[in-house]
């Protein structure tokens, strides 16, 4: 293992907000209500309860205040919410100090590669978010702040661009650095943020060891991979293999962007799964799997279908203490899969390929 592994991770599990602004705005309050206590249980430090958008473009978080209002907060949890103006900033602080958005871990400057992206997402185009970075920085430098973050939008291609080269992403993160280094601050931090699902785990290797190598200030890298063409936990397994320490997820891989082209389809790499694959790394993550996959059932109920991850459905991989019965039926369907947490009776009556009879032992096999 690469000297870089991490011996812990911050994972973001991002379900009520990019998770459920994807899917039905029919949803009752009750049932995201019963998703968030949930996701409160898992061991998560902070909680975006959802995000204060205009109802137009983001139906499902017109309940917003609704969900705000009512939840109950987890003791040592963190709750706070997405912001994308000054307007839902208020309505996202009057919930203060139960939700909080006043705080900021970074002070950061995002820029999109894709333009038709940023216009199509953010209703600016490229140039403008450039044109941001003085105040932004500027902002920063006034609060005091001892480092900047970088953020690189859609860094590895786009669905109405085509690819991006390692030159041009590391061209707009030299223009974002030298920004900040203008002002006197270094850079501490890069986000690679995929929407559009281009990651691919060498492409994602090349880019961080190209940041490491030009700029050793930049030591967190956060990484929030759309899992469109199911690369993403690949994706992950790369960067954590160089250090990376903070990672975006969602129960079941649920989420998507409406304004890339691939809705639903765009996805997460499933919560599940992630802190799974971690902790069989040796890799500290603060969540508590049964928990988790608890909540991943809980959130396929919630949405009414069955979302795409795979250790809430299969279960983890057993210990030597519960291995499967060597004698146990036939396991076909998703249901009867779920005898891990639900026990053997959701496969009774399935044929058995095993020998009535036969007195073999795994110690007598072995």
């Amino acid at each position: 293992m690469s000297s870089l592994l991490p011996k812990s991770v911050t994972i973001t599990d991002d379900t009520m907000r990019e998770g459920l602004q994807i899917e039905s705005p029919d949803i009752p309050v009750s049932e995201k209500l019963r998703l968030l206590d949930a996701i409160g249980e898992m061991g998560a430090k902070t909680i975006a309860i959802g995000s204060f958008a205009h109802p137009k473009w983001t139906p499902s978080m017109a309940c917003v205040d609704e969900i705000a209002e009512q939840f109950e907060p987890k003791p040592g949890v963190n709750y706070t919410a997405v912001v994308f103006n000054k307007r839902g900033y208020d309505r996202a602080d009057a919930y203060y100090p139960k939700i909080d958005v006043r705080t900021r871990k970074h002070y950061g400057t995002h820029v999109e590669l894709c333009d038709s992206f940023a216009r199509r997402n953010y209703n600016r185009t490229q140039a403008e978010q450039i044109a941001s970075m003085d105040a932004t920085i500027a902002a920063a430098v006034g609060a005091g702040a001892e480092a900047g973050s970088v953020a690189l939008g859609n860094p590895f291609g786009s669905n109405f661009e085509g690819p991006f080269s390692l030159q041009q992403r590391m061209g707009l993160l030299d223009l974002m650095v030298d920004k900040w280094h203008e002002a006197g601050l270094k850079v501490n931090r890069c986000s690679l943020l995929d929407a559009m699902g281009w990651n691919m785990p060498h492409t994602v290797r090349e880019t961080m060891e190209a940041i490491r190598e030009k700029y050793p200030e930049i030591t967190t890298f956060h990484m929030h991979l759309h899992n469109t063409r199911g690369t993403s936990i690949a994706s992950f397994y790369e960067a954590l293999m160089l250090g990376a320490t903070e990672f975006d997820t969602s129960l079941g891989g649920m989420g998507g962007c409406p304004y890339c082209g691939n809705g639903r389809a765009a996805g997460h790499v499933p919560t599940e799964d992630f802190v799974h694959m971690c902790h069989q790394m040796d890799i500290e993550t603060g969540y508590d799997l049964d928990k988790v996959i608890e909540a991943a059932c809980i959130a396929e109920e919630v949405v009414g279908h069955t979302l795409w991850g795979h250790v809430s459905k299969a279960g983890p991989l057993p210990s030597v203490e519960a291995v499967y019965p060597i004698d146990m039926p036939f396991v076909e369907t998703l249901d009867e899969a779920s005898h891990f947490r639900a026990g053997s009776s959701v496969y009774e009556g399935q044929i058995s390929p095993w020998r009535e009879g036969d007195a073999l032992t795994r110690e007598s096999a072995t």
